[in-house]
């Protein structure tokens, strides 16, 4: 009979994300919430990051093409048990090469390459063919570009992502292995980079109990006589809010909004709402205390995305019991099949129709999600990640056994 072996000791995680507070973007406010959750339960973990994120080391960013060395004299120094990687591509310098993809990389890829210590990679992004063409954003005309440069860039920019599909997705496939884990957020994210297991994005509302979503409206001017419907994040073409104003708003509802700008691309979406049931609140980035006390003062959220491979608003949202209308998207389809929001074809007259639907069986929804938002408290994310560490320690430790 083989004795299981199991690790007793503190563990110490090093946690790599470029971006970390006090920085804007999903990935760090994940990673932030992520480690004090770990923390609670008696994890040792450190962060690396840029220098404009408060971590305990920094010198990774999307532009250092030495990511790696960096990473790797840091794992020498501190001997972590196990290195948790934040893994949203673009963060790590993203090369698509638009002759040779088997060339394509990202500048932590010699990392994965050279660690002798396990690693597990929360992957945030995996695409469809579909989506992954739709990411081409048109190019804005600049200086004195003439129409036909300007859409030379394009065609050069569709061949690449053309070209590279495939790249792309063996760059995710390779940073699994057998001392290598992978965690997605959904099942779609599983069936787009196999061998991966699922956590949910966690979230849970910081706003205290006696605090009641008309006290949270008047925070930010929001009307107190009707419901609200919430679109939030990044102002990118993605987002698909071009569709709020053709939408047909049942009688008692409005839509909000807040929007921040995307400090990842050069992209220059403007949303113009000119339909009195809109109301823009233009606040920017929102703190974790800021974003909770918004999502407390909604009742759904709409997602009207043209691509989206994982959504930490929908996950936000549900965490403070708020269903969702969304685009008909593989990855809120999941979702919405659990009973947890409604997905249609992305038009208006599709979107005003389940609008209708939420208002008239909106108590249903509401109580699915109040039960699905359970599995996601930041406890229990946290205990799903202290298993899976331990996990991985155990089997180092057989290796180690077996090797001597």
């Amino acid at each position: 009979m083989t004795q299981r072996i199991t690790y007793d000791g503190k563990l110490y995680v090093l946690m790599v994300s470029p971006e970390y507070p006090p920085m804007a973007g999903g990935v760090g406010r994940y990673t932030a919430n992520l480690t004090r959750a770990l923390r609670q339960s008696g994890i040792k973990v450190d962060v690396v990051c840029n220098e404009a994120g408060k971590g305990d080391f920094n010198g990774i960013s999307p532009s250092n093409q030495y990511n790696s060395d960096v990473l790797l004299d840091i794992v020498n120094e501190t001997k972590p048990d196990l290195v948790h990687v934040q893994y949203e591509q673009g963060l790590y310098g993203l090369c698509l090469d638009p002759v040779y993809p088997m060339k394509s990389s990202t500048n932590i890829d010699r990392f994965y390459d050279k660690c002798d210590v396990p690693i597990v990679t929360t992957f945030h992004s995996g695409y469809t063919y579909k989506q992954w063409m739709s990411l081409v954003s048109p190019l804005n005309k600049t200086g004195f570009d003439s129409k036909f440069q300007i859409y030379s860039r394009m065609l050069g920019q569709y061949w690449k992502h053309l070209l590279n599909y495939w790249s792309f997705h063996l760059l995710n496939t390779r940073k699994i292995g057998p001392t290598r884990y992978g965690l997605v957020f959904s099942k779609y994210l599983s069936e787009r980079i196999p061998g991966t297991r699922i956590i949910y994005h966690g979230s849970e509302s910081v706003v205290p109990n006696f605090v009641s979503k008309v006290q949270a409206r008047r925070e930010f001017s929001i009307p107190e006589d009707c419901k609200i419907a919430l679109a939030l994040g990044f102002a990118t073409k993605t987002k698909g809010w071009n569709l709020l104003s053709k939408m047909k708003v049942p009688e008692g509802w409005k839509i909000v909004i807040n929007s921040s700008k995307n400090h990842y691309n050069t992209e220059t979406t403007r949303f113009q709402f000119e339909n009195h049931n809109i109301l823009d609140l233009k606040k920017g980035y929102l703190s974790d205390i800021e974003l909770s006390y918004l999502l407390h003062s909604a009742d759904i959220l709409l997602l009207p995305y043209t691509v989206s491979s994982g959504s930490g608003v929908m996950f936000d949202g549900l965490g403070h019991g708020l269903p969702f209308i969304s685009s008909d998207i593989p990855f809120f389809r999941e979702f919405s099949q659990m009973g947890l929001g409604i997905t249609v074809s992305r038009n208006a007259e599709e979107f005003s129709r389940a609008f209708t639907k939420m208002d008239h069986q909106y108590g249903e929804y509401k109580l699915n999600v109040d039960r699905f938002k359970r599995n996601i408290a930041w406890t229990k994310i946290s205990e799903m990640h202290e298993a899976l560490y331990k996990t991985m320690m155990e089997e180092k430790l057989a290796r180690f056994t077996v090797g001597c």
